[in-house]
């Protein structure tokens, strides 16, 4: 069976085309202004890397903020739910998934068959999801590919005591005052977006396995704050932008 899954983000659109339940194309562009038009672009893009076309495709489900704009869908599904099905599959023994976008956070508890047990949402400010890294880089003059890498050369915990991502900026405004290294800094904001996920992740219980997906999984100093605060280790999806799409695909296959 051939399916699609579409995940459209606040800042990408992905799409995965699962063939048998492998994957069998993929891509990602920029949501842009135009999110459908985005989608229709990330679909050929995944198709034309899978040798397949459209009419190949038995049935297509779209998730994400813009779940709705694709015009090919078929159906849709919860970003939730779709990270469950997502990492189900990748990684089947893991019991809690979190998921760290551009614009929000989610914890999600799973069972064993990848079903919803319980989640939590961070959504109502930046300072958990990956749109405050971006802000706090921009802050530190320092391009966003090499911040992660930078905390890791931090030799002093500092306590960062605000949660708002504008506050924040602040904060990190008075800390370059005081002439604190800048690894030292990055290490507090990426310390203060873990203590923040941590707590949402409480909320739904922590049980392990624990997963770490979406694209600021792919930040090393905010792994290594996450794991520390955890006091646990993580599982890192091997592919973290796309375990939407494909969880999405997924569900196109169970339906």
């Amino acid at each position: 069976m051939i399916t699609a899954g579409v995940d459209c983000g606040a800042k990408n659109v992905k799409v995965v085309i699962l063939k048998n339940g492998e994957v069998a194309g993929k891509a990602m562009v920029q949501a842009g202004m135009d999110a459908a038009e985005s989608a229709e672009t990330a679909y050929a893009a995944a198709l034309k890397e899978a040798g397949l076309v459209p009419e190949d495709v038995q049935k297509v489900v779209a998730t994400g903020a813009g779940k709705n704009e694709p015009g090919f869908k078929d159906d849709t599904v919860t970003e939730v739910g779709a990270d469950a099905r997502g990492m189900h599959l990748l990684h089947p023994d893991v019991r809690t998934v979190i998921d760290i976008g551009c614009e929000e956070g989610r914890a999600i508890k799973i069972d064993a068959a990848g079903k919803v047990v319980d989640f939590a949402i961070n959504e109502k400010c930046a300072a958990g999801a990956g749109a405050f890294t971006e802000a706090m880089a921009r802050a530190l003059e320092v391009p966003l590919e090499e911040f992660g890498k930078l905390s890791l050369e931090s030799t002093q915990a500092i306590p960062m005591n605000a949660q708002c991502a504008v506050f924040a900026e602040s904060e990190v405004v008075t800390l370059v005052h005081r002439k604190t290294p800048k690894p030292d800094m990055a290490r507090a904001i990426h310390d203060a977006i873990a203590d923040r996920i941590t707590s949402m992740v409480r909320r739904v219980g922590i049980e392990e396995k624990i997963a770490l997906t979406g694209g600021v999984a792919k930040n090393v100093g905010f792994v290594k704050s996450l794991r520390e605060d955890l006091e646990t280790d993580l599982v890192i999806a091997s592919d973290p932008d796309f375990t939407g799409a494909i969880g999405a695909a997924c569900v196109a296959t169970d339906s």
